[in-house]
């Protein structure tokens, strides 16, 4: 939500997203960005953000607004933030900057060392290229966050539409090397790793199919830029009630035959289930409970 909007950072406490994050960058018009911080200060203060992670995005380390940005937002409401995330993040030392900053912030101010956490853009070809540097870059780290329109213009992408395929491009998906790159940096590293916006906010059947590409590689979640796209994002990256009753079936099964049978392969129907099984069923069982799925189905030896 941009943070010159007072009405948007009001609306944005009514939303059933799981984060929300409070922008000082790209919405934010320059001659806004001092307002903006002081709307974004008073709304984490006042706000009810219960339930919510609630992040500010600050200025990218390129322009002359970052370290004020970070200063009177932590000073201000540093006890009601969550994250602060730093858009174009093209290697670690940027990451390491903000830690620092954080942590003198902190100690000034009688907050608890540590507690506020960093999200990394990745947005253009150098970051992409450092994104293992850039997970290892902080223990204060969380997220690695795919920002496709500046990305797709940093490496000279013949489109228009964020997200969707260039004109011209008819073998496979332009963006699964990059989405891999920036998953796979987090996973090694226990990070999340979330995909940028979707800006054609009233092509939900658009939304949809670029967003099950991230999900079914296994991306934490998607960026929403508008109340219409939250239940989509929420349907999209939640499991099928099928899926999440067979994976709970799994898991049972494997407890009941490992424990009680001491057996470590079997058979759940027609399907071999075994440690493997178990880890992949867990993934699944996961985001279903998350999604406050209830099982319809019960285990029977």
């Amino acid at each position: 939500m941009p943070g010159s909007s007072p009405r948007f950072l009001e609306k944005a406490q009514t939303l059933a997203a799981d984060e929300v994050f409070l922008d000082l960058e790209d919405s934010v018009a320059p001659a806004a960005k001092e307002e903006a911080r002081a709307n974004v200060v008073a709304a984490l203060r006042d706000g009810d953000w219960t339930g919510r992670t609630v992040v500010v995005r600050v200025n990218d380390l390129t322009t002359r607004w970052t370290y004020r940005d970070v200063i009177e937002v932590v000073e201000g409401a540093g006890d009601r933030l969550d994250c602060v995330m730093l858009p174009k993040v093209r290697g670690a030392s940027d990451v390491a900057w903000l830690d620092v900053l954080l942590g003198q912030i902190e100690r000034a101010n009688g907050l608890p060392e540590g507690r506020i956490g960093i999200e990394a853009q990745i947005e253009d070809a150098r970051g992409l290229v450092a994104a293992d540097e850039i997970a290892a870059s902080s223990p204060r780290l969380e997220t690695l966050v795919f920002g496709p329109a500046d990305f797709m213009a940093s490496i000279g992408m013949r489109t228009l539409v964020v997200g969707e395929q260039p004109p011209g491009y008819g073998e496979g998906d332009a963006y699964h090397y990059i989405l891999m790159r920036i998953l796979m940096a987090a996973r090694a590293h226990g990070l999340q790793a979330i995909d940028g916006p979707y800006l054609q906010i009233r092509d939900l059947d658009g939304f949809r199919r670029v967003a099950r590409r991230s999900a079914a590689l296994g991306f934490d979640g998607k960026w929403v830029l508008h109340p219409t796209q939250v239940e989509a994002a929420n349907e999209v990256f939640s499991p099928s009630q099928e899926d999440y009753d067979h994976a709970e079936l799994i898991l049972d099964a494997y407890d009941y035959y490992t424990t009680v049978e001491r057996r470590g392969a079997v058979m759940l129907g027609d399907e071999m289930i075994d440690e493997a099984s178990r880890k992949m069923a867990l993934v699944v069982a996961a985001k279903g409970r998350a999604a406050g799925l209830s099982r319809t189905t019960e285990f029977t030896p």
